[in-house]
């Protein structure tokens, strides 16, 4: 999480007070709410006005593994030579004799010599109540979005319309392409025949009256009518 400067706060930011408003929108995750916050962001919004809140706060502590004597051991000369390369190069820049390369790789040994000694003396205190390494993690179980109460349908407003042109965009994307030889869509189909009407429709035995001669076929191009 981001934290506020200290030039650029809101007034009253230096005591514990919860930021009054209306929800605009709850999350699970804090990254969804931050997405939230950045959408408004771009669109103009004022986002000085909103204010991020976790509820439901859980303590969670992740063990990452079992404490040995060899971890321990590594473990604190690494620490011990980082301080030593720290004081090795204070007197290596502003030692008036000019402390030399050996001074600095001297410090170090040193240094990792004395962290690794401190591990293991505070490992074989210890061990009996804590023989592992965890990373503590403070979780809330849901982010609700806050705003000011005159601002929250704006907020709103501009999320939803953020999420239907996403959709609207997700659903383009997966229309496929028609093929040159399908027909134009929004056009009604041309395979079915057209209904046959009264006019058209061949007479039939039922419609003829008993005792009418079939019509005579008419006459070939050539002959006289009759022969």
């Amino acid at each position: 999480m981001s934290s506020q400067s200290p030039f650029g706060g809101r007034r009253g930011a230096r005591f514990p007070t919860l930021p009054k408003g209306d929800v605009v929108q709850t999350y699970e995750t804090y990254q969804e709410a931050q997405a939230a916050v950045d959408t408004l962001a771009k669109a103009d919004f004022p986002v000085k006005e909103l204010s991020i809140i976790g509820s439901d706060l859980k303590t969670v502590e992740r063990v990452t593994g079992k404490l040995t004597w060899g971890r321990v051991a590594i473990a604190g000369a690494a620490s011990g030579a980082w301080l030593g390369v720290f004081f090795g190069l204070l007197f290596f820049i502003f030692s008036p004799a000019g402390a030399g390369l050996p001074f600095l790789i001297a410090a170090v040994l040193i240094g990792a010599g004395f962290g690794m000694l401190f591990g293991v003396v505070s490992y074989s205190i210890n061990r009996r109540r804590r023989d592992f390494t965890s990373v503590m993690q403070v979780i809330a179980g849901g982010y609700q979005v806050i705003v000011e109460t005159s601002l929250v349908n704006r907020a709103r407003n501009v999320l939803a319309g953020h999420g239907e042109s996403a959709d609207a965009q997700t659903a383009t994307d997966a229309a496929p392409a028609p093929h040159p030889s399908d027909p134009p869509r929004g056009l009604p189909s041309q395979t079915e025949p057209p209904a046959a009407t009264p006019e058209t429709e061949d007479p039939t035995p039922s419609d003829v009256p008993a005792g009418t001669p079939p019509p005579e076929a008419p006459p070939r191009y050539g002959e006289r009518p009759g022969s």
